[in-house]
C-alpha cells in the first residue's frame, strides 16, 4: 500500500512538472507580446519549442534528481537541482533549434523568459507546500503553544527553523539585547524587544512558553528569565549548555526543563591547557574511584589529552563497567584503556597495579564521602580515607610516580565528623610525605559540594519532589558551597599541572547557598509552589553535620596563584615518627572496632577536630 502511494505521489509530481513545460513556453511568448494575442507567425516556433523541450527537459529533470526530493522538506539543494535542470534543458532545446535552423519566429526575449518562468513554476508550488506545512495551516494548529524565544543567535535560528517544521510550539517572536537586530526577522519570526522586556511581552502577546536559546547563557541571565517566567506563571524551557551541544544539533527535541544546575552553575573556567597537556599527554595516568562522580569526570577530561595508558580503578563493578564503556567509545588511538577492579585498602592488589603499570600520575578520588554513613561506620571510613590513601601514597613513592593528586573536601577544615577528620589526616600525610619523597610531588585539592553528585542533596530533592514531597532539609540556616562536577574536575587537573609538591590548593567555590533556598528553587522549577504544592520539613542536623562549611582553617594563610579560581593554603609540618605511631594505634583501634580509640586517634592527628556532636553513641560499630 505504501509503495502504491509513493508511486502515485511521484507520478503526480512528474505530471505537474511536465505540464509546466508547454505552459512556460506559452507564457513566455504571451509576456513577450505584452499579454496580448500572439501573432500566428510565431505559432510554429511555439510548437517546435514545446516538442523539443518536453523530452529534453523531462530527461534533465530525472537526471538532476528532482524526484528524489520531498516537497514537505523542499530546500535550497532542491531549488539548485531545479535551476540546473531547467536551464540546461532550455539550452539544449535552443541549440537544437539553432542546428536545425528553425529559429525563425523565436524572439530572443523568449530564450530568457521561458527558463525563468519554468523554474518559478516548478519551485513555487514546492515552497508553498512546505510553507503551508511548516505554518501548520491545518486542524491541528490550535494545539501549538505560543512561544517566545530568548536569543536571536545561531542556536535561535536553528531552533526556529525546526519549530517551523514541526513541534508543539508556535514561535511568536524573539527577544535579543543586540540593538542592531531589533525589528529584523529570522525565518519570518520578528525580533520584538530586549530581554528586559520579557515580563511585559509575556502579558502583551499571551505567551505560554519561553524558550531560552542561548547555550552559553550565564546563570545570572537564566535566573532572571526563570524568575520572570515564574512571576507570570509561564513555562520555561532551555537548550543544553555549549559543552552538551558538542554535536552542534539544535532541535526541538533537545529543549529541556531548566535545572538547578543551570541556576547555580558558574562562568566557564579558563584553563592552562598547555600545562595540563604536558602533565597528561603520553603518560600513564591512574584514577582511583573512577566510577564516582568526580572520578568519572576526571576520566572524561583526562582522555581528551591522549595519555598513553588510562587506568580506571574502582571497587564497584557496575560503576567501573559504566565509565569504562563510556570512555571506550571516545578513546583516542594513542591511548590504552584498562579497567581495574580493586580497593585502595587492598595493599597486595594496589602493589600489583603499581608494579604492572608504573603510573606517572595518580589522581586519588577514591573515598567514603557520605557524612552520616561514615559517622555510623567510623572504622570503615578510617580504613579507606586514611589507610587506603596512605597505602597508595607510599606505593607512589616506591614506584616513582611523578605527581600524586589527592582529592580532598571542605569538610576537612575544622572537622566535626569522622569523614572530615579522615580527609584532613590524608591531607597532612600527603603534605609531610612530600618532604620525604625525592621524585614524587604530592598535591592536594580541596573544594566543597558538587552538584548532582551521588551524595548531593540535589538528586535527593529531585526524587522527593517527583514523589510529591515532602522535601527534607536538616536546618533552616544550613548553607553549603556548590560547584559543577566538570568545573571541579577541570580545576583538579589545573592544580595538578601547577603543583610542585606539598601544596593544598583551595578551589574558589563562590558564595555559599542556603539549602532551604535551593529546595524552594527546585520546587518552583517544576512549576509547583513551596509550602502549597510541596512541603519543606526540617529534620534536624545529623550526627557530625555542620551548619556551614569552611574552605580553609583560620590559621592557614591563603595566597593567590596564577589561576584566579585556585588559591594556595599553608602547609602543616608534623613530627613524622609521632604521626606514624598514632596511625599504628589508630589502625589497631579500627581492627578492634573500638569507637572511643578511633575518635581519640583522629583527635590526636587533627587537633582542631571537634567531635562534641559525635560521641560514638549508637554507632553500628
Amino acid at each position: 500500500m505504501n509503495k502504491l502511494k509513493v508511486l502515485r505521489n511521484r507520478s503526480l509530481v512528474i505530471i505537474h512538472d511536465v505540464l509546466w513545460i508547454p505552459l512556460a513556453v506559452w507564457l513566455a511568448f504571451w509576456l513577450r507580446f505584452n499579454l496580448d494575442t500572439i501573432p500566428s507567425f510565431h505559432l510554429e516556433a511555439i510548437q517546435l519549442l514545446v516538442l523539443l523541450a518536453l523530452p529534453l527537459q523531462a530527461t534533465c529533470f530525472w537526471y538532476f534528481g528532482l524526484y528524489r526530493g520531498i516537497w514537505r522538506f523542499a530546500s535550497i539543494p532542491d531549488l539548485m537541482r531545479i535551476f540546473k535542470a531547467v536551464f540546461l534543458g532550455a539550452i539544449f532545446a535552443f541549440i537544437a533549434l539553432f542546428v536545425w535552423q528553425r529559429l525563425e519566429g523565436l524572439p530572443r526575449s523568449v530564450m530568457i523568459l521561458y527558463p525563468a518562468i519554468l523554474a518559478v513554476g516548478l519551485a513555487a508550488p514546492r515552497l508553498l507546500y512546505r510553507w503551508i506545512k511548516d505554518r501548520h495551516l491545518n486542524i491541528r494548529s490550535f494545539e501549538r503553544k505560543r512561544s517566545l524565544l530568548i536569543g536571536a543567535g545561531q542556536a535561535g535560528e536553528l531552533l526556529v527553523r525546526d519549530l517551523l517544521k514541526s513541534g508543539p510550539y508556535e514561535a511568536v517572536g524573539f527577544l535579543d539585547d543586540a540593538e542592531r537586530r531589533q525589528g529584523q526577522e529570522i525565518h519570518g519570526v520578528r525580533i520584538i524587544g530586549m530581554i528586559d522586556d520579557l515580563g511585559e511581552i509575556i502579558e502583551q502577546r499571551g505567551i505560554e512558553v519561553v524558550l531560552l536559546t542561548l547555550p552559553s547563557a550565564s546563570h545570572q541571565l537564566i535566573q532572571h528569565v526563570v524568575e520572570q517566567c515564574q512571576q507570570h506563571n509561564v513555562v520555561c524551557r532551555t537548550l543544553p549548555s555549549v559543552s552538551d551541544l558538542a554535536d552542534g544539533k539544535v532541535e526541538v527535541s533537545r529543549l529541556r526543563q531548566v535545572q538547578i544546575e543551570d541556576l547555580l552553575g558558574r562562568e566557564t573556567v579558563e584553563l592552562d591547557q598547555s600545562g595540563i597537556h604536558q602533565l597528561l599527554t603520553g603518560r600513564c595516568v591512574l584514577i582511583t574511584g573512577a566510577g564516582g562522580s568526580i572520578g568519572s569526570e576526571l576520566c572524561r577530561q583526562v582522555v581528551r589529552h591522549r595519555p598513553a595508558h588510562l587506568l580506571l580503578l574502582d571497587h564497584g563493578e557496575f560503576n567501573l563497567y559504566t565509565i569504562e564503556q563510556e570512555i571506550s567509545a571516545k578513546l583516542p588511538l594513542e591511548t590504552q584503556l584498562h579497567g581495574l577492579l580493586g580497593d585502595i585498602r587492598d595493599e597486595s592488589r594496589m602493589s600489583w597495579v603499581f608494579e604492572q603499570f608504573r603510573p606517572d600520575v595518580v589522581f586519588n578520588a577514591a573515598a567514603y564521602k557520605h557524612v552520616p554513613l561514615v559517622e555510623e561506620n567510623p572504622a570503615e571510613g578510617v580504613k579507606t580515607n586514611v589507610f587506603g590513601t596512605c597505602s597508595i601514597a607510599d606505593l607512589a613513592v616506591q614506584f616513582g610516580v611523578k605527581k600524586f593528586v589527592q582529592v580532598s573536601t571542605d569538610k576537612a577544615v575544622n572537622p566535626t565528623n569522622v569523614m572530615g577528620a579522615t580527609k584532613r589526616t590524608a591531607e597532612i600525610y600527603c603534605q609531610n610525605l612530600n618532604l620525604r619523597a625525592d621524585h614524587t610531588a604530592f598535591i592536594t585539592t580541596r573544594f566543597g559540594n558538587v552538584l548532582a553528585s551521588a551524595g548531593s542533596v540535589v538528586p535527593l530533592f529531585r526524587k522527593q519532589i517527583e514523589a510529591g514531597g515532602p522535601v527534607t532539609v536538616t536546618h533552616p540556616d544550613i548553607t553549603r558551597y556548590f560547584m559543577t562536577i566538570p568545573e571541579a574536575a577541570s580545576l583538579i587537573l589545573q592544580a595538578g599541572s601547577m603543583g610542585q609538591g606539598g601544596e593544598i590548593f583551595v578551589l574558589d567555590m563562590g558564595e555559599p547557598v542556603k539549602i532551604v533556598d535551593l529546595a524552594e528553587q527546585m520546587i518552583r522549577l517544576t512549576g509547583l509552589e513551596p509550602g502549597k504544592d510541596i512541603e519543606i520539613t526540617f529534620t534536624g542536623l545529623r550526627p557530625g553535620e555542620k551548619l556551614y562549611e569552611e574552605l580553609f582553617h583560620e590559621s592557614e594563610q591563603l595566597s593567590a596563584t596564577t589561576h584566579p579560581k585556585i588559591m594556595l593554603s599553608g602547609s602543616r609540618v608534623v613530627a613524622w615518627d609521632e604521626m606514624k605511631q598514632v596511625m599504628d594505634e589508630l589502625r589497631a583501634a579500627c581492627g578492634k572496632r573500638d569507637i572511643r580509640l578511633i575518635y581519640k586517634g583522629l583527635q590526636q592527628l587533627v587537633p582542631e577536630a571537634d567531635f562534641t556532636a559525635a560521641d560514638g553513641n549508637g554507632r553500628a560499630e
